[in-house]
């Protein structure tokens, strides 16, 4: 099994280097705490929230991942260049659009560098009503 690695507070980590190493790498869930069940319901995922990651040929993020527990729900691809390539930098976030069908959403996103490995979000918790 590949070592996962966490987001940990950036304000506890000592060294500029190592802040911007853990937050480049990390993904972050964005959306509503409630979805209707049935609906189609958005959750956005953006790699980096405060440095974003390069984009090099043998030095990019190749994937992110959506699970809903133990359950993959989605998942986006890249190819190296897709944030312009040759050392360009950008913040890397997909929205995916997912349907509900249980009570209670257990999210949490995975990105995969290809240079270090897979790293996690927080789990976010979202409530689905009737």
């Amino acid at each position: 099994m590949p070592k996962i690695n966490r987001y940990v507070d950036i304000d506890t980590v000592e060294r500029e280097a190592k802040k911007d190493y853990i937050d480049r790498h990390s993904p972050f869930i964005h959306c509503a705490a409630t979805a209707k069940k049935g609906d189609k319901f958005a959750v956005i995922v953006k790699v980096g929230n405060e440095y974003s990651h390069p984009d090099d040929f043998d030095h990019y993020i190749a994937n992110i991942s959506l699970y809903s527990s133990e359950t993959l729900v989605a998942r986006a691809d890249y190819v190296a260049g897709t944030l312009g390539g040759q050392g360009a930098k950008g913040q890397l976030e997909v929205t995916f659009n997912i349907v509900p069908t249980a009570s209670k959403l257990n999210l949490v996103a995975h990105s995969y560098c290809t240079k270090h490995g897979l790293w996690e979000s927080d789990p976010v918790v979202v409530e689905v009503t009737e």
